[in-house]
This record gives structure tokens, sequence and C-alpha cells, in this order.
């Protein structure tokens, strides 16, 4: 009996540990799963709704409600100028649509900056901001950086003539006259995806109407010279002049006429004859 009682009891304390352990275990489990829980809730990141292409679109297409959808955001990554309502993509419900101002993948956020304002077309002028104006350079293989430009380039602009140094002489001058101006148009194109290397025969850059009138008055008394600028360089040159002197290394002195020697005399008369005696001046 005492034998029978023992077993009894040594299964009852087997059973009772073992209930603990998978108790132990249960709520460890469960412990973990709100602690992962709690993991992901802290991932999450608000959203809103963002506008983007349905389809790849290139330079002057309209973009119709068909190629456009609303997806979701991360609230802290939005592209600046981004289109967030139908009112704002589409005012007064789509009567005039924007165009691609570049060429635009699938799946992209639409911005302000990639598009044109309502009913505008993908000119030069939906590209000039308020008080700018758009001025054509002429250019060749050698002024134009030999084909490398493209409209949203930064230019500096050199220009070469003949001046009258200190002397009187006239001598051949490259000046920097104006410092990063932007293209909007290479020839007649204002697509920024050219693909292609093209020959420019003119360059058009937005300028201000005091610009204007300088860069036509360098164009008709010398020639005018671009030189491209990174995109990240926004340094300021300062006056840049060079001369064939300063080209050569030939410095030129300054010619100081010498004053003349002063003479002096006294006119004697010797009868009808009057004699110029030459003596020492005195002051």
């Amino acid at each position: 009996m005492r034998m029978v009682f023992g077993l009894v009891l040594l299964l009852g304390l087997g059973l009772a540990g073992f209930a603990v352990y998978m108790a132990q275990g249960y709520i460890s489990a469960h412990q973990a799963q709100l602690e992962a829980e709690r993991a992901a809730r802290a991932q999450i990141v608000p959203t809103v709704d963002v506008y983007i292409t349905n389809r790849q679109i290139r330079y002057g297409e309209p973009i119709t409600r068909e190629d456009v959808k609303l997806v979701r955001w991360p609230e802290n990554a939005i592209p600046q100028g981004s289109f967030q309502t139908e009112d704002s993509l589409f005012p007064d419900n789509g009567r005039e649509l924007r165009v691609a101002l570049r060429a635009m993948e699938k799946d992209e956020a639409l911005m302000a900056i990639k598009v044109s304002e309502p009913g505008a077309d993908a000119g030069i002028t939906s590209r000039l901001t308020q008080g700018m104006r758009a001025f054509a350079i002429q250019v060749d293989v050698t002024s134009g950086v030999s084909g490398f430009l493209r409209p949203g380039d930064r230019v500096d602009v050199y220009w070469t003539g003949r001046l009258r140094n200190v002397n009187g002489d006239m001598i051949d001058v490259t000046k920097l006259i104006e410092e990063g101006l932007h293209l909007v148009a290479i020839d007649q194109s204002a697509d920024q995806d050219l693909a292609a290397v093209t020959i420019a025969r003119t360059v058009t850059v937005e300028v201000s109407p005091q610009q204007v009138a300088a860069l036509a008055q360098a164009q008709a008394t010398g020639r005018l010279s671009l030189s491209l600028v990174g995109n990240e360089d926004f340094t300021v040159s300062g006056p840049v002049e060079v001369d064939q002197n300063t080209l050569l290394g030939i410095t030129v002195e300054e010619v100081v006429e010498a004053e003349a020697e002063r003479v002096c005399s006294i006119r004697t008369r010797r009868g009808a004859e009057v004699v110029e005696i030459p003596i020492p001046c005195t002051n």
C-alpha cells in the first residue's frame, strides 16, 4: 500500500512539474510574441497619398487621369513639390492638362518641377521664372563645349574682343562677363533628356533684362564662349580677364615722357642784329 502511495505521489509530482514547464513555455512564447508585435508597431511609418505615374511618360506628352494613380508614401519622405490631391494635379476639373517637362519612368512620383502649369506647353516659356527673359547665344563646336550642353545645365559666359590698353594700343582680351547662367533650350529643343550628342548652333539662357542688354552688346562687339559648370559647383569665380600680354607673360611698362630740358638765354643787340646768348637757368 505504501508503495502504491509513493508511486502515486511521484507521478503527481511529475505531472505537476510538467504542467509548470508547459505553462512557463506558453508564457515565454506569448511574451515573445507581444514583444515582436510592439517592435513591429514601432517600425510602422505614417503614410500619405501621393500621385505617381502609371506608365512611362515622355517629354511634351499631356498627363491625363489614366496616366497617374494614388499610392501611400512615407510621410517623412515626400518628394518636394509632389501632388497629393486631385485638385492640385488637375485643377478646374482637368479642363486644361499639364504636360511633361522631362521624361518620367513608370511608378515615378509626379512633382511640380517635372510638369508644366495647366494648359501650358513644354516650350521655354514654361521654364522661365517670373521677371526673367530668354536670350539666344550663337555657338559652334568650340564655343559650345563640343555638344555636351543640355537644357538645365549652367554655364559661364566669356567675351573675347579688342580693347585699348593704358598705352593706347589695341589688344585682344578675353573676360568673364556672366556666371552660372541656366540653359533653357538647345537650338529649338527644351527637352532635358536629349540622348544624342548634337553640335548646337544656338543656346538659350535665362537672364534678367539687364543681362540681356549686356549679352547683346557683348555679342555685337566680340565673340562669346561658354564654359560648362558642374552640377554641385556654386562657387563664385570673381573677376577674370586675360589679354595677350598676360597669356605670354609679357610685362608692359607705361611710357612716361621726360620733361624737356629748360634753356635760358639773354638777347643782346649788336647794331641791327639781335644775338641770343645761352646762360644758366636760375629759379
